[in-house]
C-alpha cells in the first residue's frame, strides 16, 4: 500500500489563525513521510482547490480553530466532497462551539456548570438585568470564539458594560457566567465508539494574568502545565468521567478536550474543544505523550479513527 494522500488544512479566517498556522506546521514534521504524502491548503484562499482535488484526497487532517475551522463548516465542506476527516462532525462541532448550547447540553446530562445567562446588545447600555439574575465576581466571552478572545472577568458592577462591548466586537452572541475560583484542569478524550480518558493537566497561568488569556496560552513560559495533574484520585476519576460524558453528550468523536475548574471536591464544566492545539507541547499531546502515544503516534492514531 502506498502512502495516503494527506491534505493538511490549516490558516483559515479566524483571530485564531496564527495559531492554526503554527500548529500546521508542527504536525506537518512530525507525520511519517514514509506513511504520508503531506499537501496544505488554506481554507482562506484554497476551497476551490481542495474541491478540484477532492478525488486525489485520501483523508483530511483539519487544524483550523475558531468560527469557519471548529464549528462544523469545513466539516460539512468536505462531507460533501466526500473526504474523511479527523474528529467531531458536523454536529458535534457546531454545539461544542456554541457555547450556551454547549452548556445546556452538559445541564441535560447531569453534568455540573456555573449559573449563566445570555447577553443582548441592550444589556451593554443597561446591564442590570444581568447584575440581578447572576453574581458577581462574573465570567463576559463572545459565545463562539476560542483562545479566550473576547473575553474578561467582571468584579464590580461598573465593569460590566465594557466588558460586554468587548464581547460584541467578537460575536453577535455572548454569554456572562458566574466565575468560579479553583484550579484549571483539562481532560482529553481518544476514540469513536471505544473511548479513553486521558491523564488530567493542570493549567497554571503566571501570577500576572488573571485568567488563562490568549497570551498566558500561547507566550513561551506564561504559564505552567502540569501532567499529571496532583489532584487526589477522587477527582481524577471524577474529571475523566465528566470528560467521557461531555464528549458522548456533545456528539462527538474521534477527540475532544474539555476545560473545568476544580473547586474542593466539586468539579464544574467550562466547555470543550473539537481540535484542541496540536503541538508537542499543546495540551492533548502533553495527556496522550503520559498516556504512552508520541505525538507522532497521536496524529497517527487520529488519522486511523478518521477512516474508521
Amino acid at each position: 500500500m502506498g502512502r495516503l494522500r494527506l491534505a493538511l488544512i490549516a490558516g483559515g479566517t479566524s483571530g485564531e489563525r496564527e495559531v492554526s498556522l503554527k500548529g500546521a506546521g508542527e504536525v506537518e514534521k512530525a507525520l511519517d513521510p514514509d506513511k504520508y504524502e503531506v499537501v496544505r491548503y488554506d481554507p482562506a484562499t484554497d476551497l476551490a482547490l481542495i474541491a478540484a482535488h477532492a478525488g486525489e484526497i485520501d483523508a483530511a487532517f483539519i487544524l483550523l480553530h475558531g468560527i469557519h475551522g471548529e464549528d462544523g463548516t469545513v466539516q460539512g465542506f468536505l462531507e460533501l466532497l466526500g473526504i474523511p476527516y479527523q474528529g467531531s462532525g458536523v454536529l458535534g462541532s457546531a454545539l461544542a462551539m456554541d457555547k450556551n448550547l454547549a452548556k445546556t447540553m452538559y445541564r441535560l446530562h447531569g453534568l455540573p456548570v456555573a449559573g449563566w445567562e445570555m447577553a443582548g446588545p441592550g444589556d451593554v447600555s443597561g446591564p442590570g438585568r444581568l447584575l440581578d439574575r447572576l453574581r458577581l465576581p462574573l465570567v463576559v466571552k463572545p459565545v463562539r470564539q476560542g483562545s479566550s478572545i473576547g473575553m474578561s472577568i467582571v468584579r464590580e458592577p461598573d465593569g460590566l458594560a465594557p466588558a460586554l462591548a468587548k464581547a460584541f466586537e467578537h460575536d453577535s452572541s455572548v454569554m456572562v457566567e458566574e466565575f468560579i475560583a479553583g484550579r484549571e484542569i483539562t481532560v482529553g478524550v481518544i476514540g469513536n465508539d471505544a473511548l479513553a480518558a486521558l491523564p488530567l493537566v493542570e493549567i497554571i497561568p503566571g501570577e500576572q494574568y488573571e485568567f488563562f488569556d490568549y497570551e498566558a496560552k500561547y507566550k513561551a513560559g506564561a504559564t505552567r502545565e502540569i501532567c499529571p495533574a496532583p489532584v487526589d484520585d477522587t477527582i481524577r476519576d471524577k474529571a475523566q468521567e465528566y470528560g467521557l460524558r461531555a464528549h458522548r453528550a456533545l456528539q462527538l468523536r474521534g477527540y475532544s478536550r474539555t476545560d473545568m475548574i476544580v473547586r474542593g471536591e466539586e468539579v464544574f464544566l467550562l466547555e470543550t474543544n473539537t481540535i484542541p492545539g496540536m503541538t508537542p507541547t499543546s495540551l492533548l499531546p502533553q495527556a496522550a505523550r503520559e498516556y504512552g502515544l508520541s505525538f507522532s503516534a497521536l496524529l497517527d492514531r487520529l488519522i486511523e479513527l478518521a477512516l474508521e
